[in-house]
């Protein structure tokens, strides 16, 4: 893996923490110079604190000024833009739909979903400047099918995913691969203190996958990373599944 992104520039959002963090530090160790983004920049900074050519910037993705300013502090350091992990995102309280909350579901959009089109717009456009780049985006398992009591949520990752397809033929000839990584249930922070909540669940959750466990967020982490690097060279428009075998069903 090492030497793999030698020399490019990374931008990782959501990078305070869970795939984020981890991400960052695998991108870092490719060679990458890396952009930790977050909401919360004491978050970013901690982890760009870790690694050997990274900035740390304060983003809000659902608000378009702040991810241009994101996409220019990249390239004024760094003088251009070759990879994104556009992993920024929320999860919300299962309910179901006729329960939703309005202000929630609005929130939820805004953030997993506008989030995705403003990061493409600006990051796109810097890319093009360069003459190409990659993108990753995290959908999920609930962007492919449905989820019960996450109407939000799985209305915003389906929307994902056409982003991700719409991109990624829009610039397949001008040298932007477009991606997506959709991963089961991940052992982030969230989760865990879930489980803690209702030891209960560990099992249930478990039990969700055919591989009978959680992914840990460096596997999920690893297939960003690759499908960002030229062995990926030919993958575009692709919502890779990192699920433990729940699309096999």
């Amino acid at each position: 893996m090492s030497g793999e992104l030698r020399g490019r520039t990374a931008i990782i959002t959501g990078a305070a923490g869970g795939i984020g963090a981890v991400s960052a530090r695998l991108f870092a160790e490719a060679g990458a110079n890396v952009v930790c983004a977050d909401l919360s920049l004491e978050g970013a900074q901690a982890v760009a604190a870790g690694l050997p050519s990274a900035l740390a910037v304060r983003v809000d993705v659902a608000d378009s000024a702040s991810v241009a300013a994101m996409v220019a502090a990249a390239v004024e350091r760094f003088g251009r833009l070759d990879c994104a992990f556009n992993n920024a995102g929320i999860e919300v309280e299962a309910r179901p739909t006729h329960e939703a909350d309005e202000d929630v579901f609005d929130r939820t959009i805004a953030v997993n979903l506008r989030g995705v089109f403003l990061c493409l717009k600006h990051e796109i456009a810097a890319m093009l400047k360069t003459g190409g780049g990659s993108i990753v985006n995290t959908a999920s398992i609930a962007g492919v099918g449905g989820a019960p009591n996450m109407p939000a949520y799985a209305a915003s990752k389906h929307g994902v995913i056409g982003l991700t397809r719409t991109a990624a033929l829009e610039y397949a000839r001008l040298g932007i691969r477009v991606n997506a990584v959709c991963p089961g249930v991940v052992r982030t922070a969230m989760m865990k203190a879930a489980i803690a909540a209702a030891p209960a669940r560990a099992d249930r959750v478990a039990g969700m996958h055919p591989m009978n466990r959680v992914a840990e967020p460096e596997e999920v982490a690893r297939a960003a990373l690759w499908l960002c690097s030229d062995a990926a060279s030919f993958i575009t428009g692709d919502a890779l599944r990192v699920d433990g075998g729940v699309g096999a069903r």
